[in-house]
C-alpha cells in the first residue's frame, strides 16, 4: 500500500497564485492554468520538503528571489526555430531595402530558449555579414535565458531549420552533447541575452529597427497588452517594424503610433 499523499492545491491557493503572477509579470492565469501550475510547481516543492502550497507560498511572499523561481517555472513555453515562416520572409525582404544602414538591430523580445533570437540572427547573418547587425533577446524567465546563452538544443529541432542556414550555423554535437547541436560560436557572438519585464520600460537596450514580440500578448488582458505595447515602441525607431504571432491581435489596442502593413506586422509611425 503506498504511503504517498497526493499534494492538493486549494482554490484560494490558486487564486494566490494568479494574483502574485499577475502583479508580478502581467500574465492573467485562468482557471483552466491550475493543473498546470500545480504541476510545475511541485518541483519547488520537493525542493523545500513541504506537503502543502500554503507552506510554499509563505515562502514566496517573503522571499523575492522565490518569486523569480516561480515565475520561471510557470512562464516556459514552447519554442522552435523559424516558426511562423512568414514572419522570416518579411524579415528577408526588409533587411534587404535596410542593407544601406550602419547598423541592424533587432529584438526578440520574448526570447524562451532562443530560438527566434538564433533564427533572425541566421537571416540577417546571411544577408549582411557579421558585423552589420546586432541581435537583443529577453525574457523574465532566467531559466531559459541561460540555456538561450548555450546555444545548445535538441538534435531533432535542427529538422525546423531551412538546410542552408542548417549548413552554416549549426554544429552537430560530440561527446557530451551527443543528440544535441550547437549553434556556431561565431553566430552566437552577435546575439546577446538578458532578463527583461514587459511591464516595464528598457531604458538601457537602445533602439530597434525590427522587433519581435511573439506568442506573448496571448497571456495579458487588454490593459496589459496596452502598456506593453506602449513599453516596446519606445525602443523601436519611427519606420521600424513590430512583429507579433500569427495567433495574435492588437484589435483592441488603440495606439496612434501603430499601422497595420499585414498580418501581424506593424509599422511605427
Amino acid at each position: 500500500m503506498s504511503n504517498l499523499v497526493e499534494i492538493i492545491l486549494q482554490d484560494n491557493e490558486f487564486a494566490l497564485i494568479q494574483k502574485l503572477i499577475f502583479n508580478t509579470v502581467g500574465i492573467t492565469l485562468d482557471d483552466s492554468k491550475k493543473s498546470l501550475v500545480k504541476n510545475r510547481l511541485l518541483k519547488r516543492l520537493n525542493f523545500y520538503g513541504l506537503k502543502k502550497f500554503s507552506d510554499y507560498l509563505r515562502i514566496v511572499q517573503y522571499n523575492r528571489d522565490e518569486i523569480a523561481e516561480m515565475v520561471n517555472q510557470i512562464t516556459t513555453n514552447e519554442t522552435y526555430f523559424f516558426r511562423e515562416q512568414s514572419h522570416f520572409d518579411f524579415l528577408v525582404k526588409t533587411i534587404e531595402s535596410l542593407k544601406s544602414n550602419s547598423m541592424i538591430r533587432v529584438w526578440s523580445a520574448a526570447a524562451s530558449l532562443g530560438a527566434e533570437a538564433y533564427s533572425i540572427s541566421m537571416v540577417l547573418d546571411s544577408i549582411l555579414g557579421a558585423s552589420k547587425y546586432q541581435v537583443l533577446g529577453t525574457d523574465i524567465n532566467t531559466q531559459v535565458l541561460e540555456i538561450a546563452k548555450k546555444g545548445v538544443y535538441p538534435l531533432p529541432w535542427v529538422d525546423k531549420i531551412p538546410l542552408s542556414y542548417k549548413q552554416a550555423y549549426c554544429l552537430k554535437g560530440k561527446n557530451q552533447y551527443e543528440k544535441q547541436f550547437l549553434i556556431t560560436p561565431e553566430l552566437q557572438k552577435n546575439v546577446r541575452f538578458s532578463q527583461a519585464n514587459l511591464l516595464e520600460v528598457q531604458t538601457g537596450i537602445g533602439k530597434f529597427d525590427i522587433i519581435f514580440l511573439r506568442n506573448v500578448l496571448i497571456y495579458f488582458n487588454d490593459e496589459i497588452k496596452a502598456l506593453v505595447i506602449e513599453n516596446i515602441l519606445r525602443n523601436l525607431h519611427e519606420g521600424g517594424y513590430l512583429i507579433i504571432s500569427l495567433t495574435e491581435n492588437l484589435r483592441n489596442i488603440n495606439n496612434p503610433h501603430l499601422k497595420q502593413i499585414d498580418t501581424s506586422i506593424y509599422k511605427k509611425v
